[in-house]
Parts: C-alpha cells; structure tokens; sequence
C-alpha cells in the first residue's frame, strides 16, 4: 500500500476495514497498522517526540471510539485521522508555539569538519527563521500549511482533515505562505519600507 491510502490489488480499503470492525473490532488494528507511522510523523513535527506517543495512541484512541460515526463513502482514512490528531494537537498549542519560539533542537549529527562549518551555520540560522515564522502564524493557518506542505495531503483531504471548505483551505495556505515568505524575506511581492 502506499501512502495515499490507496489499495494494492485485493486489500481492503480503509472504510471497509472500519465498518468490519463494527462488528470484528479486532480488525480495526489494520487501520493502525497502515496509518501510525504517518500520524505520528505528523505529530512528532508539531509537538515533538515527547508527546508525539501519547498523542498518536490518543488519536486512534478516539477513532477506534468512533469509527461507526466513520463515513465508509470516503475509502481512504487519513483525512480523518489527520483531523483527529490535529484536534488533539490543539490541545498542546502553546507548547507547540514555546517550541518554535526556541532555538531548534540539535538533529544530533556529530561536529561538522571544518570546510562545512559556514553550511551549517546558514542552515542552523535559516532553520531558526522559519521556526519563528511559523510560530507566528494563526493557529489555523498553520494547520493548513503543516498538512498540506509537510504530509501531502491534497487541498480537499486537508479540508476534510480540518472540517473546512476547500475554499477555506486555500485561503488559509495562501496567508500562511505568504506570512512565511515575508518573515524568511523571500516574498517579491512584499512591501519594503524604508525605516522611519
């Protein structure tokens, strides 16, 4: 399977796995199994990695609660799982924003030689903006552009993730892309003031 969601010849779909596990809940590990690695990279980007476990099981926690209000038109549960994990993350919002707000975690790569020491400190720098500019980004805009920029996911799954309209969606990524690219000072279209 890949990670779309998508079938290889003969497995199940997701819905079809959920509505058996109305009846077989055993069957609902299956959804687990194909989805857990792609909620919990999600979530690790956005809480980090100490919360990032408890928030994982969290979210299939609450699906498996209610996977017989799932809606078994939609083939493909990563929409709503994304959905579940990004209300769940909403709850940890200002440890999330004091993350962003601190210098970024050392990727824990040993000392760089001396020829790649400028390399690292333009990328460590660059790292530390772009934390900021999504620190400083609307809640809601950063969902969208998390989801849509770092999972993948289409414009319609996003908003079926979030429960918004599409149209919503894209007004949220354009601001938020915008905002980013004014705060890294990339934006051509950005108004330079001269300082007063």
């Amino acid at each position: 399977m890949d990670h779309t969601g998508s079938t290889i010849a003969g497995a199940s779909t997701d819905a079809a796995i959920i509505e058996r596990s109305w009846h077989e809940p055993h069957c609902f590990a299956e959804v687990f199994d194909r989805h857990a690695p792609h909620i919990h990279r999600y979530v690790v980007r956005r809480l980090g990695r100490e919360a990032s476990e408890d928030v994982v099981a969290e979210t299939f926690l609450v699906a498996f609660r209610r996977r017989t209000r799932y809606d078994v038109r939609r083939p493909d549960a990563r929409p709503w799982l994304y959905g579940i994990a990004t209300n769940l993350i909403g709850q940890h919002r200002r440890d999330e924003v004091r993350r962003y707000r601190q210098s970024p975690p050392a990727d824990g790569a040993a000392p760089c030689p001396a020829d790649r020491v400028a390399a690292e400190v333009t990328a460590q720098s660059a790292r530390a903006a772009l934390t900021a500019a999504l620190a400083g980004l609307p809640a809601r805009d950063r969902d969208v552009l998390l989801l849509v920029a770092c999972e993948e996911l289409t414009y319609e799954e996003a908003a079926a993730a979030l429960g918004v309209p599409v149209g919503t969606v894209r007004s949220r990524l354009n601001r938020a892309r915008r905002k980013v690219r004014t705060a890294l000072g990339t934006d051509p279209t950005a108004d330079t003031e001269e300082p007063a």
